[in-house]
């Protein structure tokens, strides 16, 4: 089986978003790292080359595939910043996120992140519950 791409790494969160542009997009990313470390309580790491993530879980797949992933996180992008705080095709998690998706304000998704151009877009109070409810039903699902 191949091995999995994104893995922590030794750089520094803190010195990674220093280099975040534009300077609009590295602002955006400090406050990011702030709401998850509030949200969370965990402070963050680096995983591969661009994913800022707070906490780690096992995963295995019915195909045997597994591996460890960090349980929340961030990507501040050029063109939008991606959210990590969906778990990937799980439809109850879908539903379960539904209210507080319908109240977050301008966004769009993938399988597993959501995609913000800018934070003035969205609510950031909506945004650090929803991921305070991911990182709940992470634990709950994945306990360490």
């Amino acid at each position: 089986m191949a091995e999995a791409k994104t893995v922590v790494t030794r750089i520094e969160p803190a010195d990674f978003i220093s280099q975040v542009g534009p300077e609009r997009k590295r602002e955006e990313a400090q406050v990011l790292d702030q709401i998850f470390r509030d949200a969370t309580g965990e402070k963050p790491q680096m995983w591969g080359p661009s994913i800022i993530g707070y906490g780690s879980y096992q995963y295995r797949y019915e195909s045997g595939h597994g591996g460890t992933m960090c349980r929340q996180g961030f990507s501040p992008r050029k063109a939008k910043h991606s959210l990590y705080v969906l778990r990937c095709g799980d439809e109850t998690e879908a539903a379960a996120f539904a209210p507080l998706l319908a109240k977050l304000g301008k966004h769009s998704m993938g399988k597993a992140c959501l995609y913000v151009n800018k934070l003035d877009d969205i609510d950031l109070e909506v945004l650090e519950e929803m991921i305070r409810l991911a990182w709940k039903r992470s634990c709950d699902s994945f306990p360490e």
